[in-house]
């Protein structure tokens, strides 16, 4: 948790790896998660690097996987993920495993081509049969009665040169037979009489079962066709056409006996082709099951092998080329845990010389590491959405943990409303561990799945102050008694029958002994909701919380600048920054905290006839007159508001010279007493890594290292940019200070929004159910509810809820973190294994 309020602190090191345990060690470190890899060779083409081939390969394997994925997703399986978190293999290993996966991808290869080709010609024979039954029936059919005779069949008795015998014998009937797709019968049959006119018979039914499309893998009902012609011409006519078409042609027998024997002879490849193509879908199953389980641990392994060789390919070789070195950003305290698995990879390779980290001085900002949990991470979330923490600088996510929940229910203060987002989150919370819910594909729902802690504490803040505002539903709750008395105003007034009639509001005195009886125990008292000026007390109380809560929480932000000052040894800013800061925040706005709380006291109910209005002192505040219709709240205030003035006035020439005349006076006595440093020759700038230029890294050269990383010459500061850099931060924080203290009045706006809206929603739906205690009213009373419950939902839960969430952290980013958080970091982003991105 400490790293919680600043990040950890990061350096800059060195591995020094022997190139036979190199892979090993990247793996463990890998595994761990510990260390950002620097790239050492900016310059140098991805394809030139040393580690190239292995990528290749890696490449072709994942091709590989891809193929058989492929395959167990068309044979309707889906590949799980992996049981465990397997190790980068070795490289034996992964030829081991190339090998076999090429050996399953041939054997796949071989076996779908095998049963697609068995299936092909099963279709065909199936096909053919159902032709051959079909078209037997057309050409079997006896004849029905009342038809005229057929002519006797000719006989050898009969004169071969007799005209009419010729005549018969060129007339022999021919058939073509076969399937079409149903969508294509109607047209096919058109153009066969258009072009053959009329000189065939056509014959067409739909198959008995339904078979594949070779073409789209659809299972539809094809149609047989079976046509009889005389001539060649006109069957050189059909068979094109059917080509045309892409209908399936069968020879058709013309002979009875020659289709019962084909029909015979078809019935028994079926068979056999049956019984072999069970075979093969048994086969091909044995080696999908095989598949289905090796990939995922194949895919796992590879990926990982593949992510060593790019960290690798980001090293550079020492000058012997026996030794590979990396750059890495790594967390002081895991420094022994690094070293730890540098030993464990080099003992895995056998190696006996074993790789070790060295720190390395450096002059460049670390990347921000900021360790969260479950809890924490919704929060750390929201502030890295603005900008990533600077490196060592304070952390607002932990304060924001207690004030964003809290604004937000200043905003959102019912109990009602807030116990069903509680009661959402608090679901959330106790089935986190459910892979139904961490699993989902909606985008909407995994981030309210991701901020369920943070839901849950707004709901839990929404339940508090909506008791502060004793508010459920829009409905006032009585839990302690009320502090009014109006049986002791009716007996105190003269409040006679015709009074009553013609008054329909009353007004209670609180100056009347016993009406007032003090402030109600907890919240605002229930009275109120019945009362007709309680929109104007609410406006009231409301706008002057929203103040009071806006000016502590810019000043905590404020206060909050001093860790860092404080931190990075720039305490000559807790001076010329922080305290002309706060004086003119408190002379100002702490002042009018002041005022309103000091009305609060010294006002009762017997003299708040004459009590002066705060808004017209703090106007006569800044035009230093005094308005005499306007009671001063104490003796000796217009000279105490002067002086404030004062105050705040001359703190804004302190803030915007003193860091810059700070800066440019210690520049002046640094080059008044610094001594000329004689600059190292060419040849002594010695490169620690072979083909990397002076000054291309942190620690580019052997001086560079042994003087701390900083060059001989001082930076030179620019007093131009520094004072314009503090005249842009002054004028933003004193415009701020105004700005900002106005926009926390959307609390006020957004809280009486919000109560509103709950309360027409009552009035307009809810209250329209209660129209009689009758059957019927209970029977009304359900849809009613049911129409409440949905708008309740739909518009004070989730828009309202929503509206309220992106003030608070506009409140957040703008108000309050912009008093001490730059956010110019970026965030460590450690070379590490993670399952989840594997699965």
């Amino acid at each position: 948790m400490g790293s919680l309020f600043r990040s950890e602190e990061v350096c800059l090191a060195q591995l020094f790896l022997q190139s036979a345990s190199a892979y090993s060690c990247i793996s463990e470190l890998g595994e761990r998660g510990l260390l950002e890899f620097r790239d050492l060779n900016p310059k140098v083409s991805p394809f030139q690097r040393r580690f190239v081939g292995e990528v290749r390969r890696c490449e072709e394997m994942e091709k590989t996987f891809t193929f058989l994925q492929q395959e167990l997703r068309a044979a309707g399986r889906v590949p799980g993920p992996c049981p465990e978190s397997p190790r980068a293999p070795a490289a034996r290993e992964a030829l081991r495993v190339q090998e076999q996966s090429e050996q399953l991808a041939q054997e796949l290869r071989e076996v779908s081509r095998s049963r697609a080709s068995l299936r092909g010609r099963l279709r065909d024979l199936r096909q053919c049969l159902h032709v051959l039954r079909e078209g037997q029936r057309f050409t079997s059919l006896p004849a029905p009665l009342g038809s005229p005779p057929r002519p006797p069949a000719l006989s050898e008795r009969e004169p071969i040169l007799d005209p009419s015998v010729r005549q018969h014998l060129e007339r022999k009937i021919s058939f073509v037979a076969g399937v079409i797709h149903p969508w294509r019968v109607t047209a096919f049959e058109r153009l066969l009489w258009r072009a053959c006119r009329g000189y065939l018979v056509a014959s067409f039914v739909e198959m008995p079962e339904p078979m594949e499309d070779p073409a789209t893998g659809e299972s539809i009902t094809w149609v047989i066709f079976l046509i009889s012609y005389w001539g060649e011409q006109i069957g050189q006519k059909i068979r094109k056409i059917s080509d045309c078409f892409h209908c399936q042609v069968y020879t058709y027998p013309e002979s009875e006996a020659s289709r019962t024997e084909a029909i015979t002879r078809l019935h028994g490849q079926i068979q056999e082709l049956s019984v072999t193509l069970e075979e093969t879908e048994k086969y091909l199953a044995e080696v999908l099951d095989k598949v289905a389980q090796v990939l995922p641990t194949w895919r796992v392994q590879v990926q990982k092998m593949k992510a060593i060789y790019l960290v690798l390919n980001q090293c550079s070789f020492d000058v012997t080329k026996k030794c590979l070195i990396a750059e890495v950003w790594c967390p002081v305290r895991d420094l022994t845990q690094v070293q730890d698995a540098l030993r464990q990879g080099s003992y895995q390779s056998g190696s006996s010389v074993e790789c070790f980290v060295q720190r390395v001085p450096t002059s460049e900002s670390p990347p921000t590491l900021i360790r969260t949990n479950k809890f924490t991470a919704g929060f750390q979330s929201i502030v890295d959405a603005y900008g990533v923490a600077s490196y060592q600088e304070v952390n607002p996510a932990p304060y924001a943990i207690i004030t964003f929940p809290f604004i937000f229910a200043i905003m959102f203060g019912d109990v009602g409303h807030g116990l069903l987002m509680f009661l959402f989150a608090l679901w959330m919370v106790l089935y986190e561990d459910s892979p139904r819910l961490r699993q989902g594909t909606n985008e909407i729902w995994l981030t309210f799945f991701e901020g369920r802690y943070l839901i849950l504490l707004m709901g839990a803040f929404s339940i508090y102050t909506g008791f502060i505002y004793n508010e459920c539903f829009s409905k006032a709750t009585v839990i302690f008694p009320s502090a009014w008395s109006v049986a002791t105003m009716a007996n105190h007034s003269s409040w006679s029958s015709a009074y009553l009639a013609t008054h329909p509001s009353l007004t209670l005195d609180p100056n009347v002994t016993g009406v007032f009886q003090g402030p109600y125990p907890f919240g605002i008292d229930p009275i109120w909701s019945l009362a007709t000026n309680h929109l104007n007390f609410l406006n009231s109380f409301k706008m002057k919380m929203s103040v009071v809560l806006g000016i502590v929480h810019m000043g905590f932000g404020v206060v909050l600048g001093v860790f860092n000052h404080v931190h990075f040894q720039q305490r000559h800013r807790l001076v010329l920054e922080f305290l002309p800061e706060m004086i003119f925040l408190l002379a100002l706005f702490g002042y009018l905290v002041f005022l309103i709380f000091y009305k609060w006291i010294k006002f009762s109910a017997a003299d708040s006839m004459v009590a002066p209005s705060i808004l017209i002192h703090f106007i006569d505040m800044f035009l230093f007159t005094s308005n005499a219709e306007n009671l001063p709240l104490y003796p000796g205030q217009v000279p105490v508001q002067m002086v404030l003035v004062v105050l705040a006035l001359a703190s804004v020439p302190v803030l915007l010279l003193g860091t810059p005349l700070y800066q440019w006076c210690r520049q002046g006595r640094l080059t008044m007493g610094a001594v000329p440093v004689q600059p190292l020759t060419t040849g002594e700038q010695e490169p620690l890594l072979e083909g990397q230029e002076a000054g291309n890294s942190v620690n580019a050269t052997t001086e560079d290292v042994e003087s701390g990383g900083h060059s001989p010459d001082a930076k030179h500061l620019d007093f131009a940019e520094i004072f314009m850099h503090q005249a842009i931060h002054t004028i933003e924080y004193c415009l701020g200070c105004v700005s900002n203290t106005a926009s926390y009045l959307r609390l006020w706006a957004l809280s009486l929004a919000h109560a509103q809206l709950s309360e027409v929603l009552w009035t307009m739906v809810m209250r329209n159910g209660f129209v009689g205690l009758s059957y019927v009213g209970g029977v009304v009373l359900v849809p009613v509810f049911a129409a409440f419950a949905v708008l309740t939902v739909a518009i004070l839960l989730v828009m309202e809820g929503l509206s309220a969430f992106l003030h608070a952290l506009r409140l957040h980013w703008v108000e309050f973190q912009n008093k001490f958080y730059v956010g110019a970091g970026y965030k460590l982003c450690p070379f590490a294994f993670a399952p989840d991105t594997w699965e």
